[in-house]
């Protein structure tokens, strides 16, 4: 079966009607279910994205999230090896726009052999993945 990764931006989008990504995230996803994909995340995507919707539209866009969303994910818990790799990828790049968890992500994807992502993060493009939509 097909993997796709599913980031934060993507989730986020989702989730949040007034999003400018909102309608588009609602397609993508639509598409990669009609095509009965799998998707994929980290632990640290869902502390991610807990923590903005939190932070953003409260506690009922976290219990939508859990209701709607983090049952649908198949989630890889960062281990050790995936932080020490990542860290070490973050310190080596020198760069203040790609975060940790975007860094865990791409350890993630590598390993896993996942070439697609659910994201509105240039990143991943970036680091070679293909986006949907």
């Amino acid at each position: 079966m097909t993997r796709v990764f599913v980031d934060t931006s993507a989730i986020y989008a989702l989730l949040v009607a007034d999003d400018a990504e909102h309608d588009r995230a609602r397609r993508i996803l639509a598409a990669l279910q009609r095509e009965d994909v799998s998707l994929v995340s980290t632990s640290f995507v869902v502390l991610e994205s807990v923590a903005l919707l939190q932070s953003r539209i409260g506690v009922p866009g976290v219990q939508a999230f859990h209701r709607l969303v983090l049952g649908a994910l198949d989630v890889e818990w960062i281990e050790a090896a995936h932080y020490e790799r990542a860290m070490l990828a973050l310190l080596a790049a020198n760069r203040r726009d790609i975060s940790l968890t975007d860094w865990t992500s791409f350890e993630v994807m590598r390993g896993r052999g996942i070439e697609r992502a659910f994201a509105f993060d240039a990143h991943f493009a970036e680091q070679g993945f293909a986006l949907e939509g």
